[in-house]
Parts: structure tokens; C-alpha cells; sequence
């Protein structure tokens, strides 16, 4: 079985992740989309809304599972999960220039693999940043993130 683990904070999960998870489905029988936690930063919702919000957008989609990815390296993260596999969305050169450094990391650290998938065009403005500040200033973000993110967002 070939597995990959798609990781992120996803805060929000916008439509730019689910493109490249969906497509991920294509090139791995299993795709674990793995939502960390990055303590420094601030998020707008939490780790459990994140999952809940992951979860109820991909339940769909076949072969594929949100779990928590915890403390630790992503590396040992997906060893332990039997993944051979990261699968990472580019957006742009930055987006490359700033994950390669990780993915050799990565490889060296475990073996595993990372596979960039150049991010569809009409998503490559995308960030949960810029999705956060748009709907912060009253912006109408219905066409860039899943139901279940509006219906967080604005409850």
C-alpha cells in the first residue's frame, strides 16, 4: 500500500489544500492529512476545530484520514504512520525555495520522500493567512474555503 501524509496547519483549510489532497488520492492508495500545531503561532481556531473541519470537508473522499500530527518531526511522523510519502502543494518559487531545505531534511532523516505538486492556477493566490485577513475585513471568501470553514468562521 502506498501512503502519503499531506501536512498542514490548515487555518483554515481552503480550497488550494483540498485540490492538492484530492489529487494526492490519485497517487497514493491512502493519504493522511496531517494537522499540526505550531505553538508559536496564533490560530483561529483550534486543533480540534481544525480536525473537525478537515474531517467533515474530506469524509468523501476516499482513502483518505485527518488525524492530529502531535509534537514532533514530520519525518518520524510518517515513519511511524508506515507513510513513504509528503505531499506538499507549490504555489510558487518561494513556496519550493522554502520546502526543499525540509524535504532533503526529510529524506535523510527517514527515507521518506516528498512529492510537490504544482498548485492549480486559479488557487495559487491562496494562503490561510490572506483568507483570514480578507474575511476579518468583512471580504467575501465563499469562493476559496469549504461550508464547514464559513460556517465556523462566522458563527
Amino acid at each position: 500500500m502506498r501512503r502519503a501524509v499531506c501536512p498542514g496547519s490548515f487555518d483554515p483549510i481552503h480550497n488550494g489544500h483540498l485540490e492538492v489532497i484530492a489529487r494526492a488520492t490519485n497517487l497514493f492508495d491512502e493519504v493522511i492529512v496531517a494537522v499540526s500545531t505550531n505553538y508559536a503561532k496564533k490560530y483561529r481556531f483550534s486543533e480540534k476545530e481544525r480536525l473537525e473541519i478537515a474531517s467533515e470537508t474530506l469524509g468523501s473522499l476516499a482513502g483518505v484520514s485527518v488525524v492530529p500530527m502531535g509534537q514532533g518531526l514530520l519525518a518520524e511522523f510518517c515513519r511511524e504512520h508506515g507513510a513513504s510519502a509528503v505531499v506538499k502543494g507549490l504555489r510558487s518559487v518561494q513556496d519550493y525555495q522554502y520546502e526543499l531545505p525540509m524535504a532533503v531534511m526529510n529524506r535523510q532523516l527517514t527515507g521518506v520522500e516528498t512529492v510537490f505538486l504544482a498548485a492549480e492556477s486559479s488557487y495559487t493566490h491562496l494562503s490561510s493567512s490572506l483568507i483570514k485577513e480578507v474575511a476579518a475585513l468583512g471580504g467575501d471568501i465563499t469562493n476559496y474555503v469549504p461550508r464547514a470553514v464559513l460556517k465556523r468562521l462566522f458563527a
